[in-house]
């Protein structure tokens, strides 16, 4: 197949592009990540008062608290890198955007 080195290549200069811009980044979490893990295990999935508003052909969810409290909480993504723990007030929401995967669900942390 006279395409195939070339897709290879194309593919590898992706990967190497994504992979150098979160090289840093996935470094610093990978420390952390066995902690967050097993506090998300623990936790489980958000609870119905925390809305998530998904568009998947964007790649993007709008995640608003509306639990009266303050919660802690994570996007995860199906065969991608999840989301940061984050902090929510009541009543407070965020976009979040990703490249790789699919929109999993939302837990605790």
């Amino acid at each position: 197949m006279p395409h195939t080195p070339r897709k290879r290549l194309a593919v590898a200069v992706a990967a190497l592009a994504l992979g150098g811009s979160l090289t840093v980044p996935a470094a610093t979490a990978t420390a952390s990540t066995a902690s967050s893990v097993t506090s998300v295990r623990l936790q489980g999935t958000a609870p119905a008062c925390v809305s998530r508003d998904v568009i998947k052909q964007k790649k993007q969810v709008v995640v608003t608290n509306r639990c009266g409290k303050t919660m802690h909480l994570k996007v995860v993504i199906n065969n991608g890198p999840d989301l940061k723990c984050w902090t929510y007030q009541n009543g407070e929401g965020f976009l979040w955007k990703w490249k790789l995967g699919s929109y999993g669900k939302i837990v605790t942390c």
